[in-house]
Order: C-alpha cells, then structure tokens, then sequence
C-alpha cells in the first residue's frame, strides 16, 4: 500500500457518504478544477480501501427508492392525499432505475425490480440469522417465520445484538440446543412496517424537499442545503421536484449531484475506485431505504471489487459499531497478496 493509499472510514451519515465517493472516484477529472481552487496538493487522489456506514448516497435516487420500500407501509397510507401521491409518484420511477443499473446477484442472476423485494427480504434474513446463531431474540412478531427442526445457538454478542462473521458466511453454531432456530421466511409488510414503528418516516419527499411549495409547508433538508449556491443555501436538485416547485435544476448544480454520487464513477475508465469495500447499514435504520447502500454494494461486486456488506441486525441509523472486526478486516486486507 503507497503512501497515498489509505484506508477511509467515517461513521456517521455524511462521513458514510463521503467515505463511498472518497472510495469510488479516485482521480477522476472531473475534480481536478475545484481541487486546485482549494490549493489541494498536486498528486494522486485514489484510496485503497473504504469503510462505510449507513451511506446516504446517490441523492437523485433516494427519494424514489425510499417511497418504493417505504411506500406501502401503514404509516404512509395514513398520511394526507398530497403526500400519498407525491409517494406513488416516486416510488412508480424506481422500476425503471433499478433496471438501468444492470446489476446481478453473486451466482450471477440479473437483479432486477421483479426480483429485487425479495433479493432485500433474503439479505435481512441473512441478517437476522447471523445475529440469532450468536444469541440475539429475534421475534416472530417481526414477521419471521422458522423451522421446526433443533439447531445449536451461541452466547449473546455484543449485547445479544450479535457480531457478524467476516465475509458472507455464518459463524459456526455452538452452545445449547434451542427449537427454531432456521429462519425460513420473512414477511415484508409486518417488517417494513416494524422498521417505521421505531422511528417516524420522513416525509415525501424524504430528501429533495419542495420548499417552495407553500401547500406543504415542508422544511429544507440537510442536502438541500448541501447543494446551496449563490442564489441561495437551499437548493432542489431532482428534476421531480424542481418541476412540482415550477423551477429547474441548474446545470451546475446537476453537475454537483454527479459529483456526489459514487455510482457514476463505478466502472469508469478514467477513475481509479478503491478495492477494498467495508459496507454496513442498519437492518432497521430508516433514514434512507435498504437499496441505496445494496446497489452501492453491488456494482461494487459487479465491478470486481472486493466488498464486505451485511445489513447489520437491529441497528438503526448508526455507525462506528464492530469495531474490533474491522480492524480484523483491515489486518485482512492489508496483508492480501497483490495489493495496489
């Protein structure tokens, strides 16, 4: 590993995020006027590895992921008629986008808007049984459905919430014998619909706020503030919304939603994307919706990257946990034959 090879990490949301666009668009050119207007030194940009939690990325895809997922649970369906259609709306545009991606499980099955609810449900299921072969209650009242058959359970880790085996395998099962404890099935909707009992939905739409639309009366998001220029520290930045709020997204500012999405630099052949990835998000963090860190975690694998991700059971919007595994995981890294 050169000395301008690091390993980036950060375990808050923004930090998340950074950390994925840090990792994914090393020397790419499109950054090389603004890193000289902030005197940055004139040397390579590329990182080794990436170690993300709870990303909040690809910014002009995460409100209609987030109304695709979420859109159909109790709490939505309770809110008032704009909100309602403004979900129905967005979440009508992520068939379409996901199917854009070209993206397709590790046996190399194409993973697409037919198959993708079922693709989340089996990665929260791989989840869920990680952390209860290490001990944790995992209740059927969630919407989990087991076996019948015996199997062997570990002592609690981590406060029963259960410490993931590094890569995609189980821990090994050990300890006292216990009843049911195959998770066979999930049902999504009793799910989905725990994940917004713990903490309240956002609104619709959940990132892009219409803040100029005086009937809904909504407050500036973090990335509308995030995208604020000189007409203001509050800027729209989705076509969807900018439209609804009878303005336009300014080329600059679609310029800069590139520029903060990772996934467009994935695969370019003019950008040098980390190789190792270290991808967590929460199994009940609603703060942005499952596909956004999964397709992340998937054109990285489709790319042939390196890549570590597991919906980490039980945790909500949160980062810095497991500690101790990913400086196993660093240790791992570093010591791989070939690195660059």
């Amino acid at each position: 590993m050169g000395d301008a090879e690091k390993i980036i990490t950060d375990g808050t949301s923004a930090g998340g995020a950074m950390s994925s666009l840090m990792g994914a668009t090393g020397n790419n050119p499109d950054y090389e006027k603004y890193l000289k207007q902030m005197g940055a030194a004139d040397t390579k940009d590329n990182v080794f590895a990436s170690i993300c939690f709870c990303p909040i990325t690809d910014l002009d895809h995460a409100d209609m992921a987030y109304e695709w997922l979420y859109g159909q649970t109790d709490s939505r369906k309770s809110a008032d008629a704009a909100i309602q259609k403004i979900s129905a709306e967005l979440a009508a545009q992520f068939p379409a986008y996901i199917n854009s991606l070209n993206l397709h499980k590790d046996d190399g099955t194409p993973l697409t808007a037919d198959n993708y609810l079922d693709f989340i449900k089996s990665e929260i299921i791989r989840s869920a049984q990680i952390a209860k072969n290490a001990g944790a209650d995992i209740s059927e009242e969630l919407g989990f459905k087991f076996s019948s058959e015996a199997s062997f359970g570990a002592p609690p880790i981590n406060g029963g919430v259960g410490r993931p085996q590094m890569g995609n395998g189980r821990p090994p099962m050990m300890g006292g014998k216990k009843n049911g404890e195959y998770i066979i099935d999930l049902d999504m909707p009793t799910y989905l619909n725990y994940v917004v009992s713990t903490q309240p939905l956002k609104t619709a739409p959940a990132f892009d706020s219409m803040i100029s639309n005086d009937q809904l009366n909504q407050s500036a998001s973090g990335e509308n503030q995030e995208f604020g220029d000189s007409t203001g520290s509050e800027v729209n930045f989705t076509d969807y919304v900018a439209k609804l709020n009878g303005t336009t997204v300014s080329e600059d500012t679609k310029q800069f939603v590139k520029m903060l999405n990772p996934m467009y630099y994935i695969g370019s052949q003019n950008t040098d994307v980390a190789q190792h990835w270290y991808i967590r998000h929460g199994a009940r963090d609603r703060d942005t919706a499952f596909p956004i860190a999964l397709n992340l975690a998937y054109k990285l694998k489709n790319a042939g990257k390196d890549v570590n991700y597991l919906l980490a059971w039980n945790r909500p919007h949160s980062g810095d946990y497991s500690l101790d595994e990913v400086i196993e995981w660093m240790n791992e890294i570093t010591k791989k034959p070939n690195n660059k």
